[in-house]
């Protein structure tokens, strides 16, 4: 394949769904700046002391140094084949760093908005419920329990919902991604290089257009 796949979403659009179902069906390494951050605040190379200091300090990580993090990871061998990066970039200085880094690798960059409307996503989150002794998860819209509130298969327990889903915080969310996200969506609109699949849809279904964009 030899590509960077960038997927593109508000939260609750399925990001991290369609990432893992592309790194198991297709064998690409799926890239996390967050991933990254940890793995080398455990680590001691030049570039774990750099980013350590820096974050010990308070300051913010560098557009240079956020890139020089990634192109250092994604020249391991189990890149060769291609990637995705979750969570980079975040901005269009450092998209524009990417396409040098894509150049440099001999990559070619696909950028795939899993488009949908912010109503449909408040309710995937605010709806959201989770079982707190299997993990089941139930939505109050789409997939409510037989009984409300109550998990299917234990019945004493009660559904609870995640601190980040209530509305205030979801609300919160979509608008720091409007905010950060949208000139990176028309940046790349511009170049004639967004791609858009339907995230209403099932997860297998925008499986399979998300895999149709990435074999053309």
């Amino acid at each position: 394949m030899n590509k960077i796949i960038l997927l593109i979403g508000a939260p609750g659009a399925g990001k991290g769904t369609q990432a893992r179902l592309l790194q198991e069906r297709q064998g690409l390494a799926q890239i996390s700046t967050g991933d990254i951050f940890r793995a080398l605040s455990k680590a001691d190379t030049p570039l774990a002391r750099q980013l350590k200091a820096i974050l010990a300090s308070g300051q913010l990580v560098s557009d240079d140094l956020v890139i020089q993090l990634v192109e250092d990871r994604t020249s391991q061998d189990d890149c060769r084949a291609g990637y995705i990066l979750d969570g980079f970039p975040r901005t269009i200085a450092q998209a524009k760093k990417l396409e040098d880094l894509a150049i440099s690798q001999n990559k070619s960059l696909q950028a795939i908005l899993i488009d949908i409307s912010f109503e449909l996503l408040e309710k995937r989150l605010t709806g959201r419920r989770t079982c707190p002794v299997c993990k089941e998860i139930y939505n109050i819209y789409f997939k409510p329990p037989k009984t409300e509130g109550i998990c299917d298969f234990h019945p004493e327990a009660r559904l609870e919902q995640r601190d980040d889903d209530k509305e205030s915080k979801v609300r919160a969310r979509l608008d720091v991604y409007e905010r950060e996200t949208a000139p990176l969506i028309q940046y790349y609109e511009d170049s004639g290089r967004l791609l858009r699949v339907d995230g209403t849809e099932d997860t297998e279904t925008v499986y399979e257009q998300i895999k149709k964009l990435t074999e053309m």
